[in-house]
């Protein structure tokens, strides 16, 4: 026997009688179920075989090998198989030309589908569907909305819910809303309003269009609800901003006695990550081992990213090590570094990039943002400088943006503002808002009001809406005590109907997310927490008083200062929790120079250690010490 001959013979099927009727039976019947068990490139050998073999395809050969085309993205095989069908002598039937048009399409040649598609002079319902797909799935959405008005005119009422999961698919951008409106008005029209493959379509349409509320209103409206059903609505919170919604709809979910799969536990460990809910998140980790998903390597760096934003480095950095060392992705590398970079650990940042290196893990753009933001929040200049010529040099990846303004930034900080003006000037690609906004805030922290007027008049050129950078222009002008300036920005805001957003701070307890905003005075406890921030304002003003040192380095309160929402917050932790326990907040604005003097000396008057999290790093207080070292 040959060695082509031995090579093949363990892939031919078994001879039945029933090949004595139809040859080809038995070679279609293994085909699919190679086909079934995802042996896709298989099948294409045995195919092959099959046709050394003299036995002949017919039309239930060819839509199997097609799809393994499709699937493994190989349209020059498929294009070797669409001469075979032509070879038969025969039109193709319309399930081979349906699964003609999917290869085309998948392997992103959709005028080929197309043509195969205008072969035909009437198409039924299976090849619109296929062609409907292919449109959506290539981004084609004017194409193959006319393609359904032309079904709609010539196949009267064979639209069936395979046409809708088609269309709909391809509904991903804000600006396909009104036409996803219109097909949604479709459905109900076709009576497809109680399938639910469809209704999730839509809810997952309306998510991806950035339209939460209409797709929870869709949610609310579907009686039964699968998993697929939950999984949509908690990632559109999730990737929408909506922690705490997510956190909700999951307890909910939970009480219904359905069980998550990796989706959705994802979806709620990024929300745990945004708003600090390590409490949570720990309960999330034990649900992935009782399930069984510990190996599932985007759990594992979603648990890493939960610990390092929630502030416990420790944990974070054991579930790293615990990973084993061939899955560990640049994901995970860039998770673990960018958890030491925002808590101000630079050095052990920096040490955990060469590690990576050293490796054998190739860095990518966004592990050099978090190298390059670790580098500026704790003052490593130079390495940091030096890392961004590596980015270019070593590895060839050219820096967009996100790298520039982490350079500015890192500049900046260092009071190296005339080269970081020069950096600017010197980019390759045009500086974004967050480039001048870097420079904005360094001229804030080193007082330089008049290059921070340039940088504002670039920004709001960029970002007009964005009030932060209003703020910290104010802030220079009020450092300066050029009150025309102040004066100034406020008459601009208030022109441009621009607000402040509401300070807000979270606290978990008992697994409970506790919110907070300035001023604040609903919450149940709230004599108790007013009567708490008293004690300690009064504390802390005689300490203020007694000591020029630490008055000398501390700003004049804002008004309103005595109720942020991060004091609140730290109030009510105080009076919740046991002596000696940490506690940690959580704040969407920048904490302000009062408050941040405010938590070092509460924390050295209670003994007690506070993490706070603001939009630019971790500040951990401790015997009247921050471990940003008033470097932030």
């Amino acid at each position: 026997m040959s060695m082509e001959h031995r090579r093949h013979s363990t892939v031919a099927p078994p001879v039945t009688g029933e090949s004595k009727h139809n040859p080809t039976t038995p070679w279609n019947c293994y085909l699919r179920e190679l086909s079934k068990q995802k042996k896709y490139q298989e099948a294409l050998t045995v195919y092959r075989h099959m046709l050394r073999s003299s036995f002949f395809p017919n039309t239930f050969t060819f839509p199997v090998l097609l799809k393994s085309c499709a699937l493994l993205s190989l349209p020059l095989t498929g294009s070797q198989l669409h001469s075979h069908v032509i070879k038969t002598g025969s039109q193709p039937d319309p399930y081979t030309r349906s699964s003609l048009i999917n290869m085309y399409s998948k392997s992103s040649l959709p005028h080929l589908a197309r043509k195969v598609f205008d072969e035909e002079a009437i198409n039924l319902t299976i090849s619109y569907n296929a062609m409907l797909s292919g449109y959506s799935s290539n981004s084609m959405i004017s194409e193959a909305v006319n393609l359904f008005h032309k079904m709609r005119r010539e196949v009267s009422f064979s639209v069936n819910s395979v046409t809708m999961l088609g269309l709909v698919s391809g509904f991903t951008l804000p600006g396909h809303l009104k036409l996803g409106v219109c097909l949604h008005a479709c459905g109900f029209k076709f009576g497809f309003e109680s399938d639910l493959s469809v209704a999730n379509s839509f809810l997952t349409m309306y998510v991806k269009c950035g339209e939460v509320d209409y797709a929870r209103q869709l949610f609310d409206e579907i009686p039964v609800k699968d998993l697929i059903t939950w999984n949509a609505m908690i990632s559109g919170y999730a990737q929408n901003g909506h922690a705490r919604s997510v956190l909700e709809l999951y307890f909910e979910m939970k009480k219904g006695g359905v069980n998550p799969d990796p989706v959705t536990l994802l979806g709620v460990l990024c929300s745990c990550a945004n708003l600090g809910a390590q409490g949570i998140g720990r309960e999330v980790e034990r649900k992935i081992e009782q399930l069984g998903f510990r190996s599932n390597s985007f759990l594992t760096n979603a648990l890493i990213n939960m610990y390092a934003r929630c502030g416990n480095l420790v944990r974070a950095r054991e579930v790293f090590d615990c990973m084993d060392e061939r899955n560990r992705s640049v994901v995970s590398w860039t998770a673990i570094i960018g958890g030491y970079g925002i808590h101000g650990e630079g050095e052990i940042a920096v040490e955990l990039f060469d590690a990576m290196v050293r490796s054998g893990v190739k860095p990518d753009r966004t592990v050099f943002v978090s190298v390059l933001s670790a580098c500026s929040h704790a003052g490593l200049t130079e390495k940091g400088l030096n890392y961004f010529d590596e980015m270019v040099s070593e590895y060839d990846l050219q820096p967009g943006p996100e790298h520039y303004s982490c350079l500015v930034d890192l500049l900046g900080r260092a009071g190296r503002l005339k080269e970081a003006m020069d950096l600017i000037d010197s980019m390759k690609v045009k500086p974004d808002g967050a480039v001048w906004g870097a420079l904005l805030g360094a001229c804030k922290i080193h007082r330089n009001v008049e290059l921070a007027e340039v940088a504002f008049q670039h920004v709001i050129e960029l970002e007009p809406t964005n009030i932060g950078y209003y703020v910290l222009l104010s802030n220079v002008y009020s450092d300066a005590k050029n009150l025309d300036g102040v004066l100034k920005v406020r008459v601009m805001m208030r022109d441009r109907k621009l607000r402040k957003d509401p300070g807000c701070s979270y606290v978990e307890y008992k697994g409970k997310m506790h919110i907070f905003y300035s001023g604040d005075k609903s919450h149940p406890q709230v004599k108790e927490i007013y009567r708490m921030l008293d004690e300690l304002e009064n504390l802390v003003k005689e300490i203020r008083q007694s000591d020029n040192k630490c008055q000398g380095k501390s700003e004049e309160p804002l008004i309103g200062a005595g109720v942020h929402s991060e004091k609140l917050a730290l109030a009510f932790g105080l009076l919740n929790t046991k002596p000696g326990t940490d506690i940690t907040v959580m704040k969407n604005l920048r904490v302000c120079v009062d408050c941040h003097v405010f938590f070092k000396l509460v924390s050295k008057i209670v003994n007690r250690q506070f993490i706070v999290r603001d939009t630019t790093r971790f500040h951990s207080f401790k015997n009247g010490v921050c471990s940003c070292k008033d470097y932030w």
